[in-house]
């Protein structure tokens, strides 16, 4: 019998699919926290441990832990601990100061993040910076969160709620209700404070602990969004930020969430293409127009009856358009979409999903990465209470966007989760002109309209360079572009665009010899 990997061996297999495929105190409105110096412990430092993802780990990455207050309202209470990572420059002489990373999510392991993006980066930006990341709060080491509940328990297609074949959203209501159960009462005291605001005071505890008057950042996705509620609690503590793939960022989850039903669609646009292109050897279609019906009727089809993968076990429609989904997020990954489709048309043999092999870390539970999750969303904005809304707007959003069923405006946990313990930070103008935010235009994740609404919020303190393209970031080697350009003269200079930027990506580099 298949069994089911954790919910991050899925999501990692986006970054580490692509490392393969491309190796070539409560903050009013817009509040900041005039927090006094906390004089930190010395910090002990030593070895890393493994990767969970199996990635090899840099040598010189070295790991510490920070005691931080589980509610910063009480400062002098419980306390939980925060896993950090540095990788320091090799040449001290030109370092500038950290360059702090987030894997996204929420609930996404970042501690080895520094090791594997190191690579990323021009020498430019290695020099002046040691690379510095964290486990967020509640996530990986950084004393873990809990439901209480195997992986097989949250699965992809409940935790992301694609409604019943239907349209129906009972099974959605049952599992969002019930999870939500499980969360508050094995996540204990905890799961209540795993909120943005607080993970970003554990980012500035981490600062002041590595004596570090300020911080520079670089994340993507959801780290874009903890990036600007650091920034507007401690403006004074911020150089250089560079936010990539932003969402909305004065809005509920809710309202976040349902614009991926669209920017699913938009982002199929650039698949089908794709596809069509290659209709002599997939046979998915001769045009954009035939794809997208042949995609739509195989989720059909496999709603009606699943095919069983050797090692992922069955494969029915909303697990089908959950893989689409994620390989969606890079053109790297196109053909493992492909790879898919052929095997559950019957017509290819079955992709092999090293990530649903992968075993969890001793010491974090099963779970983890989904209670991080759920306490995050639930934690910062609360949620419509009312469930007829919620079938009311997936019946909408099926009939508009197809691709993948109406899911973003479905129930989450949210719905059956107590308020806030605080309001959310307003996102201002205010602060100084050091952020500069980096977007494609069908970003099927991290939307184009959340990264304007960004970009509207943030006024003279930020820049925005927009990349005509659909990869789920556009700071990417692979895809050089106006983007990665001004990133990194940002990072290395300080010198922002004098404008926004919108772009093609750069021609494609000729072969050498060619």
């Amino acid at each position: 019998m298949a069994t089911r990997p954790r919910l991050t061996g899925l999501l990692r297999t986006v970054g580490a699919a692509l490392a393969l495929a491309l190796a070539g105190a409560t903050a009013g409105a817009g509040a900041a926290e005039a927090a006094p110096e906390q004089r930190p412990r010395r910090l002990v430092w030593t070895d890393c441990p493994a990767d969970p993802s199996g990635a090899p780990v840099d040598p010189r990455l070295r790991c510490t832990t920070l005691k931080v207050p589980l509610d910063y309202r009480a400062p002098h209470g419980r306390t939980i601990e925060i896993a950090v990572s540095r990788l320091p420059t090799a040449k001290p002489g030109l370092r500038r100061g950290i360059l702090v990373h987030n894997g996204g999510g929420p609930g996404i392991a970042s501690l080895h993040l520094p090791s594997a993006q190191e690579a990323g980066y021009p020498q430019d930006v290695l020099d002046r910076y040691d690379l510095v990341s964290f486990d967020p709060r509640g996530v990986g080491r950084s004393t873990p969160v809990t439901c209480g509940r195997t992986a097989a328990e949250v699965p992809y297609e409940l935790v992301f709620p694609f409604p019943a074949p239907d349209g129906s959203i009972a099974p959605n209501v049952r599992f969002a209700r019930d999870l939500a159960r499980d969360c508050l009462a094995l996540g204990g005291e905890q799961i209540r404070h795993l909120t943005t605001a607080n993970t970003a005071r554990d980012l500035d505890r981490i600062r002041a602990a590595l004596g570090e008057p300020r911080i520079s950042y670089r994340a993507a996705s959801y780290g874009t969004y903890l990036g600007v509620v650091y920034a507007e609690l401690f403006p004074e503590r911020t150089d250089r930020f560079v936010l990539d793939g932003n969402v909305s960022p004065n809005v509920t989850w809710q309202d976040r969430l349902a614009t991926w039903d669209h920017a699913s669609e938009l982002r199929f646009e650039d698949f089908a293409r794709w596809a069509a292109e290659r209709d002599a050897t997939l046979r998915f279609g001769a045009t954009p127009a035939a794809v997208r019906a042949n995609y739509l009727a195989l989720a059909a089809k496999l709603d009606r009856t699943p095919v069983n993968h050797p090692v992922a076990g069955p494969v029915n429609g909303n697990l089908w358009r959950t893989l689409y989904r994620l390989d969606s997020y890079h053109t790297a990954l196109f053909q493992e979409i492909a790879d898919w489709w052929r095997f559950l048309a019957d017509d290819g043999a079955g992709p092999v999903p090293y990530w649903w092999l992968t075993k969890g870390t001793p010491g974090i539970p099963d779970d983890n990465d989904v209670a991080a999750l759920t306490a995050v969303l639930c934690g910062d904005t609360p949620a419509p209470r009312d469930l007829g809304r919620y079938q009311r707007n997936v019946a909408e959003s099926r009939q508009q966007n197809p691709i993948v069923a109406g899911m973003g405006a479905n129930v989450w946990p949210c719905a059956f989760w107590p308020a806030p313990v605080e309001p959310a930070v307003r996102i201002t103008d205010r602060g100084p002109a050091n952020i500069l935010l980096l977007q494609t235009e069908r970003d099927p994740a991290t939307p184009l309209v959340g990264a304007l609404d960004m970009r509207a919020a943030l006024g003279k303190r930020a820049r925005m360079a927009t990349v005509d393209g659909g990869n789920h970031g556009a700071y990417d080697r692979s895809v050089p572009s106006c983007a990665v350009t001004a990133a990194d003269r940002f990072l290395s200079t300080g010198t922002l665009p004098s404008q926004d930027l919108s772009c093609s990506p750069d021609p494609a580099t000729p072969p050498s010899g060619a």
